[in-house]
């Protein structure tokens, strides 16, 4: 019985950590930095959806409502994620984009919810951004890019 127990016990702590996590520590990324380093670095909102794939409060992101020209980048890494012409109100409470910057993206997935989930992290740190979905607009690529708006910063383009 101590056994079956002890057993039991591995396999309840084992599937604990969700695959987008493996996923993530697997991954090669070219921005490395310390746990410390992020959480001096982010603010503690930033850091609980970038660096532990938390989700911000749909309808509080003030970058839902931007709606000119510029780019939308990682807000701990700075890399270049979407442009504002790709992006679109799903009416979800997240800022929503049909397609990414080419090669700006690493995709895993998580089961966080139960089911199995797309999740998009950024290709150069790593953090979480949101989930990708099959119910953007069918005129363009029919995604959706569900992404957390404290994961992004907002660049302006330049006239």
């Amino acid at each position: 019985m101590k056994k079956l127990m002890l057993v039991l016990v591995i396999v309840v702590l084992n599937s604990c950590k969700t695959e987008a996590q493996q996923d993530e520590n697997a991954m090669d990324f070219k921005v490395q930095k310390t746990d410390s380093e992020w959480r001096a670095e982010l603010t503690s909102e930033q850091y609980r959806v970038l660096r532990k794939a938390g989700t911000e409060t749909p309808f509080t992101s003030p970058l839902n409502n931007i709606k000119e020209p510029g780019v939308f980048a990682c807000a701990a890494c700075g890399n270049e994620l979407y442009e504002t012409q790709h992006k679109f109100d799903s009416g979800t409470g997240w800022p929503s984009f049909d397609r990414a910057i080419e090669n700006s993206l690493a995709f895993s997935s998580d089961r966080k919810l139960g089911y199995e989930r797309s999740e998009l992290l950024c290709g150069d740190c790593g953090g979480h951004l949101g989930h990708i979905f099959d119910d953007g607009p069918k005129e363009t690529t029919g995604k959706r890019h569900c992404i957390n708006g404290v994961a992004l910063k907002f660049i302006p383009k330049e006239n």
